[in-house]
């Protein structure tokens, strides 16, 4: 079943790549102020407490035969808590720093006076009863001992399932005490994310792939947790049972969540500094300023707007998104003064949430731009500049820090971009002092990218699409100084107050109804933010509730 000689091998004594070194932020990390749970390094979710590894031992690297620059390392966790114990190893592909982890669990011992369910009287943990070898490139020769990786899937008992697959570099299976199965009600359905090792070429007659995992059930009131084990085959196909789980938080208090205090901590150390290109004349402001100086309400049958009062007080709340009203900016040279914003007012407004089952935090980071610029159509080497395509009032942008609960440490960041986005890890970004990552922003459409160049949004093969030109410049927004949060649900009712921002209250469609609870409640994409008169906005406001495409 696995002879084969056309996989390449790598002996760990000189054909390995050096050690990959751990990423490190810039900048130690401070001490938070006090709290429940948030950063103290594990995570109580139900009857498991959990806690994060990111120190690892190498067990095998491999690469493809026609790409021997390629490979991949596996690695098991190292350095875990006594009562601790792994559910599987980790992997990444060479060439980047080690930045990943996995999750190691113990029972947590219940009060004698829960009631508790039969399922309950269960042990919430137990060994394999066997290992399952799933894969080998071992031919049985003598020189492919000791230099051959061999993944074993736990078999569990019944009842419960594996979280993860183990690596050995010999051909013995690993010891039944080394990981631990998880009772199945306390676990969730995960997915293959992205594909990370793939030997399926016409060089090698052995497949092998390999992915990353991430829960199925995600945004703010989804309860999987990312263990942080990768899922490995050589004949899965799409739509088959993984064989593997992912863990489920069953503790409503989300304990391992910053409160207040830690919120405001966390964005004055991580809060990234938003860069808008030289020539960007279409500058952010707040919202407050924006209404001050110009926004007009309209309503169906009248042809006069009416003027806003800076806190947006007498908008209309309640009801539907009926149409019935829209938010307009006046003509004339006091148009002018609105479409180009004003850097001096500009703040980000802040949207915090939990993310896999609260085991992170995401701090959404949201900016407002009275008016969106004309696009430019880049054909070949040719620039063709579009008058008016592009050209809408109202655009919000964001971009969203995913903040380590166990440890406080920043992961990564989404930059949104248009109607997608990407994720960067921590590692990929650029720093402009301590720990404080730059966010450029594109000429005139506002979107967010991690690094200073030309994007372009179509056929990058064919050299044809919308430019994206991003740059740094004297035009800034530090996002740990200029911020308010308006909105972090988890805390309770009462405990972020803005009496200021009284539009964050409506929920029809020319409000900021990302901000409602009642339409979060919704979770699903929608036409949000402010309808112009001619309608122009439709697309550009469209974005996903949870601030960030789910990850």
């Amino acid at each position: 079943m696995f002879m084969c000689k056309c996989f390449y091998r790598n002996q760990l004594n000189d054909l390995c790549p050096p050690e990959q070194e751990p990423f490190s932020l810039p900048a130690p990390i401070p001490q938070w102020p006090p709290g429940e749970g948030f950063a103290s390094g594990k995570i109580i979710i139900g009857e498991i407490e959990v806690s994060k590894i990111s120190k690892f031992e190498r067990i095998w690297t491999c690469s493809l035969p026609d790409d021997k620059k390629k490979c991949i390392t596996f690695y098991k966790p190292v350095g875990i808590p006594d009562g601790f114990r792994s559910m599987g190893h980790y992997c990444q592909l060479n060439g980047k720093p080690l930045h990943g982890y996995v999750l190691v669990v113990r029972e947590v011992e219940l009060p004698e006076t829960a009631v508790v369910g039969e399922h309950v009287k269960s042990a919430a943990l137990r060994e394999p009863l066997d290992y399952t070898l799933v894969w080998s490139p071992d031919d049985g020769t003598e020189e492919s001992y000791g230099s051959c990786g061999y993944f074993w899937l736990p078999d569990p008992p019944e009842g419960y399932r594996a979280m993860g697959f183990l690596v050995t570099n010999k051909p013995g299976k690993p010891e039944l005490d080394e990981v631990r199965c998880v009772r199945a009600d306390l676990t969730d359905t995960c997915e293959t994310h992205n594909l990370i090792f793939n030997s399926c070429t016409n060089s090698t007659s052995l497949p092998f792939q390999v992915w990353t995992m991430r829960p199925r059930h995600r945004g703010m009131r989804g309860t999987g947790v990312s263990v942080g084990t990768f899922f490995c085959s050589s004949h899965w196909s799409n739509g088959e049972d993984l064989q593997i789980g992912c863990m489920k938080n069953l503790n409503p208090k989300l304990c391992g969540m910053p409160n207040l205090d830690q919120i405001h901590s966390l964005i004055n150390h991580y809060g990234p500094t938003v860069f808008f290109h030289p020539d960007e004349v279409y500058l952010p402001s707040s919202v407050g300023w924006f209404f001050k100086n110009g926004a007009l309400l309209y309503k169906t049958g009248t042809d006069v707007g009416e003027a806003i009062d800076e806190s947006g007080s007498y908008l209309p709340g309640g009801g539907s998104n009926d149409r019935q009203f829209w938010i307009d900016i006046p003509s004339g040279d006091q148009r002018k003064s609105v479409i180009y914003g004003n850097l001096e007012s500009a703040k980000l407004y802040v949207h915090v949430k939990p993310a896999l089952g609260g085991t992170f935090t995401d701090i959404a980071m949201w900016v407002f731009c009275p008016f969106n610029g004309p696009a430019t159509l880049k054909v070949g080497p040719m620039d063709i500049a579009l008058s008016k395509i592009g050209q809408h009032v109202g655009d919000w942008e964001h971009f969203t820090l995913r903040i380590c609960n166990f440890t406080g440490e920043l992961c990564s960041i989404y930059f949104s971009q248009h109607s997608g986005g990407q994720w960067v890890d921590a590692y990929a970004l650029e720093y402009i002092r301590g720990n404080k990552a730059i966010i450029y922003s594109t000429k005139n459409g506002h979107a967010s990218f991690p690094h200073a160049g030309t994007y372009l949004q179509g056929s990058s093969k064919l050299g044809i699409g919308i430019r994206n030109d991003a740059d740094r410049s004297e035009f800034s927004v530090d996002s740990s100084i200029q911020y308010e949060v308006v909105a972090a649900e988890y805390l309770g009712d009462g405990v972020v107050t803005e009496p200021d921002i009284q539009w964050r209250a409506s929920f029809r469609k020319f409000q900021l109804s990302f901000l409602g609870r009642k339409v979060l409640q919704d979770q699903r994409r929608r036409t949000i933010g402010w309808e112009m008169k001619d309608g122009s906005i439709a697309r550009s406001c469209c974005f996903y509730m949870n601030g960030s495409r789910n990850h």
